[in-house]
């Protein structure tokens, strides 16, 4: 149990702090969905946001997971991470060019042609990010999880800051005094989207400069022979992080370009779905958590002893986590549904769906070691190839029809696809005794749960009896799984300590 003690550790450490960062973050979504006047603005965000993760895996083209694989195995640690680091900078500077020279191509796949300075920053945000890559992976390689917390935190609160500073204050200081200080670097003429991009652009250039001391133990050092054998290990993962990307962000864009209506219709719809995506946030932050701590960890577990009854217990604990977060927001969706404007409540019905899609995604993750270990990466970018299919077929098909609907669906489907294909092939590569049975039987109970719930507010509408039967269906899962579990737990480090007896 130790190294599920330790990665209990690790995910606390960075994925406390990228909950935290992202949590803070993710209240700029109430501020923006109240604040802005117009929901069609809040679309546009949307589709930039979109378009950026899915460059990012360009500019990094799979080279923090190829540098946790290589740093782990090798000795000379300084050569790998100078020999990334390079690779990465002189790579973002040409991509970057290119990309600038470009921008229109960019602007119209978003649908802001007519906002060139957002396509701009979009750029830079996007080459800022590709070059602190490295460094953030080497803090987490060296298990240095403070300042990895405080740098993604304190990035967080600058963006936030500026976007208040601009959206807010700056409007503000200029209507009560003309000949305020901050007509040199406000233009009201200016659409809100710039200001937030712009406030993206300053925190990039901030947590670059937080990363400095890590910047300058970059060395002239580059070992090609290594290079050749990161980016052949890396490559597949470009397919398979942009597979991936599409199935997470993509469907912004494809809303955008296959909804029937005006401009200004699409990009409102892409605002509501962009809102209410938000609301499943809570998984998706655990997952990234979980994530971030877990790849180090399994690849240094691997040189251990039966890494494969960890790897399964791994998953156990975290199927059940994901459970109950699902019930959490899900059941309580009548509260968490005052962190999005009015105006965008109307698409909270497919918030459920993603949740559920969002687990599936958190498990393949798990899955995924199979193919990391064993330098079988092309055999991730085919799998999310065939989720990307997915999505891009299921929303080709029917956002014309049900719009943001399908978007959901597409999500449930794709990711659902990509668990199980993973699960199947992984099990004939590289056996993990998963207890599959018990793990399908708690994503079938909570499943159910959620269904027992909508039958009760169908049944009752007050508000205390949807509060009291949330609760009580949230404690029978807990239970359940506690029941279970119960000889699990009391091989964990706390209940050992208050008492329990237990086989360690």
């Amino acid at each position: 149990m130790s190294g599920i003690k330790k990665l209990a550790g690790q995910t606390i450490w960075y994925g406390g702090s990228s909950i935290a960062a992202r949590f803070i973050n993710y209240l700029l979504t109430p501020y923006l969905t109240y604040t802005l006047d117009d929901r069609s603005d809040y679309g546009k965000i949307g589709l930039i946001y979109a378009a950026i993760p899915l460059l990012n895996i360009l500019f990094t083209y799979g080279f923090e997971t190829a540098y946790f694989r290589f740093a782990s195995k090798q000795e000379n640690q300084r050569t790998i991470y100078s020999t990334a680091s390079l690779s990465l900078f002189f790579s973002t500077i040409i991509l970057s060019l290119v990309l600038w020279m470009n921008q229109h191509w960019l602007g119209e796949a978003t649908g802001l042609i007519d906002f060139p300075t957002v396509i701009q920053m979009a750029i830079i945000i996007i080459g800022l990010d590709a070059l602190s890559t490295i460094p953030f992976a080497r803090l987490r390689q060296q298990g240095r999880p403070k300042k990895f917390a405080f740098i993604k935190v304190m990035g967080v609160l600058i963006n936030i800051f500026f976007t208040w500073f601009f959206i807010s204050y700056c409007p503000a200081a200029l209507q009560s005094d003309p000949e305020s200080w901050v007509k040199y670097i406000y233009d009201p003429a200016n659409s809100p989207v710039h200001y937030v991009v712009l406030a993206n652009v300053l925190q990039s250039a901030f947590t670059l400069l937080f990363l400095w001391s890590e910047l300058t133990e970059i060395e002239l050092r580059f070992d090609s022979r290594l290079w050749k054998q990161m980016m052949l290990y890396s490559l597949p993962l470009v397919i398979a992080g942009m597979g991936g990307m599409v199935n997470e962000t993509l469907d912004r864009l494809m809303l955008n370009w296959w909804l029937p209506g005006t401009e200004e219709y699409k990009h409102s719809q892409v605002g509501i779905y962009n809102a209410c995506f938000k609301l499943s946030i809570l998984i998706t932050l655990f997952i990234q958590a979980f994530r971030m701590a877990a790849e180090p960890f399994f690849f240094k577990q691997a040189e251990g002893k039966d890494p494969q009854k960890v790897y399964a217990r791994v998953m156990k604990f975290f199927v059940i986590t994901v459970c109950i977060m699902f019930l959490s927001v899900s059941l309580f969706l009548p509260a968490w549904q005052y962190l999005i404007g009015p105006e965008y409540r109307e698409g909270l019905g497919i918030v459920p769906m993603l949740l559920f899609a969002n687990m599936f995604l958190g498990i393949y993750y798990n899955l995924s070691i199979w193919y990391k270990l064993g330098n079988k990466t092309i055999a991730g970018a085919y799998i999310t190839i065939i989720g990307a299919l997915v999505t891009m077929v299921i929303n080709y098909a029917f956002i014309p029809t049900y719009g943001y609907l399908a978007c959901a669906w597409a999500h449930f489907a794709s990711y659902g696809v990509m668990m199980v294909v993973s699960y199947t092939w992984g099990q004939k590569e590289y056996r993990v005794p998963y207890a599959w049975k018990k793990l399908l039987a708690y994503l079938v109970i909570v499943a159910l749960l959620f269904f027992v719930h909508l039958g009760i507010q169908k049944i009752s509408n007050n508000i205390y009896v949807h509060l009291a039967a949330s609760v009580a269906l949230t404690l029978v899962f807990i239970f359940i799984a506690g029941s279970v579990e119960k000889k699990e737990l009391r091989r964990l480090p706390f209940f050992r300590k208050s008492g329990a007896q237990g086989p360690i």
